[in-house]
């Protein structure tokens, strides 16, 4: 049992708390911008008991973040007070709450403390109290989140357009520190790009009558313009603000452009994954659910950060009484239940899919309750048929919904068996779903699955096919024939956006096409490289250039060029090429199969749980080794068992060098 003392509150609320103000957090021409969806907040009355059966007496303090009082044993007893239980049998329950913020707790003492053990009542359901690794000092709140601090000076200063141009050579989120000299105050014009920077009339953020006493508030930015001034009039630093997070990964091969991606996907999901996974730096700043679903991804071949999933997966969740889908969206609602799943698989934290499968169940109710007779899911007043940025037709049920919720009954079928739960009811509803989907939206002619059978347009897209390929819907038959008439079909509409660019990666490594995948990565990340960036976009389509290149949305500026989504190279080289993936929750087994025919000198260390992988091809010559057991190196029809810190070398011909 884990005895260390954290601040402790009911399980999810510190998440839901810090989510809502996640999501107030965007800024957008000078106005603050609310998320435009039902945002939950924490319960604010909340009981933590427990039983201690002692053999001498001892002492502890309670600290709260709230008001309310300890009762031992029936006697009440003040806050911030030393107290004594007796030996024998005491129950401690404590009552705290907080109308404006978390309530929560902080047990202190060397027997009776705030560790694993303590139960957590709203007075309506009980559950093991929640807590964070972030809060383990009684000193700190856990309603206000320590960032680190780092001052950044520019790497560039450059008179120019009448003004001085500072590049700070990276994306900063965080604000600036000014100096002035024979200036009273200056206007600070933002830009991710050096165009949108010096673009005074049309950057997405500018602050005016700025002097060295005004208050600069969090933003992000690479460039900073000061229109009319000269260089001696002004000094910038920047002020970076995170939470330290550690990253054992490595890349490195012989193939400089594509060790450049690598690092600059890093940093990209580093700069959009503090508390949470959010979708960018500058723009929204918000928590969608689509952008999470694929950060955990690209995170468990990095940070390998469970309590970011994890805080993430419960503020995107909110309350137990749902009012709509997750961000407006049917398939981000859709995208949540699975991600659940893929932590689980993960971590293998079967403690929190506990917790948080009653909120699945009645998600899934929620999906169920807006189906049709043949079980697919539509869209209903206020809903959000999102699916990607693309011209998919959406009249009537749309396939790639179905190919969604297809996926989540086998995800609850898994994880109600993880659980011990009834999985009949969600085998039954999944077996129907699948047989109607093909039925309904196979074509046979086009040799694919169409958007919409209601339409009658017979209108294909990359989408459904992925998705049929990714879940497993379609026998090998039908997944040659997407390769053939879709995937590889420049006459489909291609995708522009790296949000379904990794789902289209992802289904064309699992057809065994890393060749392709592998000049896209070059060529589609590469050219945004080529574009100067030092951190991977929203949108890139490579036919546009100069200022157009930035606009989305109507908004000269609108895109987003530093994108939680744009780090995808990660999780492709990681799972794909280097080949691992966990084959039991929580990489209690795991295979590493790699595909590096594109290297002859390759170096790469991964994580896994409760450990790491390092892998190394030298020509012909491949080794491995990993940090603990459970793992196998499968070469085609060979498979050979990791022993735990022991490198195992082989050859590529497969036979055996090696193993010591």
């Amino acid at each position: 049992m884990d005895s260390t003392a954290h601040w402790i509150w009911y399980p999810g609320d510190f998440s839901i708390h810090q989510g809502m103000l996640q999501n107030f957090a965007r800024e957008e021409r000078g106005m603050g911008w609310p998320a435009y969806w039902y945002i939950d907040d924490c319960n604010r009355n909340i009981n933590f008991s427990r039983t201690y059966d002692l053999d001498n007496p001892t002492d502890f303090t309670v600290y709260a973040r709230g008001i309310g009082y300890v009762d031992i044993n029936g006697k009440k007893f003040r806050l911030g007070e030393t107290l004594r239980c007796e030996s024998g049998k005491n129950v401690i329950t404590i009552f705290v709450g907080n109308p404006t913020g978390l309530p929560c707790v902080y047990i202190d003492g060397l027997v009776v403390k705030s560790d694993k053990g303590w139960q957590a009542s709203n007075f309506v359901s009980e559950l093991p109290a929640g807590n964070d690794p972030l809060f383990t000092s009684k000193d700190q709140n856990p309603n206000v989140i320590e960032y680190q601090k780092a001052e950044l000076n520019p790497t560039k200063v450059k008179e120019i357009d009448n003004g001085v141009l500072f590049d700070f050579g990276r994306a900063v989120n965080g604000s600036l520190k000014v100096k002035l000299h024979q200036i009273d105050e200056v206007t600070i014009c933002y830009g991710e790009s050096r165009t949108e920077a010096l673009d005074v009339d049309m950057c997405y953020y500018k602050q005016e009558s700025v002097d060295e006493t005004t208050h600069i508030r969090k933003r992000a930015f690479r460039f900073v313009f000061i229109p009319n001034a000269k260089k001696d009039n002004i000094n910038l630093i920047a002020i970076h603000e995170y939470i330290p997070k550690q990253n054992i990964s490595d890349f490195q091969t012989d193939n400089p452009l594509i060790n450049k991606i690598w690092n600059v996907s890093t940093e990209t999901l580093n700069l959009c994954s503090d508390l949470f996974f959010i979708d960018g730096i500058k723009r929204d700043r918000w928590i969608w659910a689509g952008d999470a679903y694929q950060a955990n991804f690209i995170n468990q071949y990095s940070f390998f950060n469970e309590e970011v999933d994890r805080r993430t997966l419960l503020a995107l969740r909110g309350q137990d009484n749902i009012k709509q889908h997750i961000n407006t969206i049917v398939d981000y609602s859709m995208l949540w239940v699975i991600g659940v799943l893929n932590h689980y698989e993960m971590t293998g934290d079967r403690e929190f899919l506990k917790i948080v499968y009653p909120k699945m169940e009645s998600m899934v109710r929620y999906f169920i309750n807006q189906t049709n007779k043949q079980g697919f899911i539509y869209g209903r007043e206020n809903d959000w048929i999102f699916v990607d940025w693309s011209e998919i037709d959406k009249d009537g049920t749309v396939a790639a919904e179905q190919a969604l919720l297809i996926e989540v009954y086998k995800t609850m079928v898994t994880c109600g068996s993880v659980l011990n739960r009834p999985i009949e009811y969600y085998q039954t509803l999944h077996d129907q779903l699948l047989e109607n989907f093909l039925q309904h939206f196979w074509n046979e002619k086009k040799g694919a699955f169409i958007d919409s059978y209601e339409s009658g347009k017979n209108h294909v897209t990359r989408h459904a096919n992925i998705f049929a390929i990714l879940f497993d819907l379609v026998d090998d038959d039908k997944k040659e024939s997407i390769l053939k008439n879709v995937l590889l079909n420049d006459k489909i509409t291609r995708i522009t956006t790296p949000y379904f660019k990794f789902f289209e990666q992802d289904a064309l490594c699992k057809m065994n096409r890393q060749d392709i995948v592998y000049t896209t990565i070059l060529d589609y990340w590469g050219g945004m490289l080529a574009n100067d960036a030092v951190t991977f976009w929203e949108e890139y389509d490579p036919t546009k250039s100069g200022k157009d290149m930035y606009s989305m949305y109507g908004d000269p500026y609108g895109k987003s060029l530093c994108h939680a989504w744009g780090a995808s190279p990660i999780y492709l080289l990681g799972r794909y090429f280097v080949g691992l993936y966990p084959t039991r929750p929580g990489y209690r087994e795991f295979h590493v199969e790699p595909e590096l025919d594109q290297f002859n000198k390759f170096h790469a260390i991964l994580p896994i749980k409760n450990g790491k992988v390092i892998v190394d091809k030298n020509g012909d010559t491949l080794s491995v080794l990993a940090s603990k057991g459970g793992g196998t190196l499968v070469l085609g029809k060979n498979e050979y068992a990791l022993i735990p810190n022991k490198k195992l070398t082989v050859s590529l011909n497969h036979a055996k060098v090696d193993a010591g």
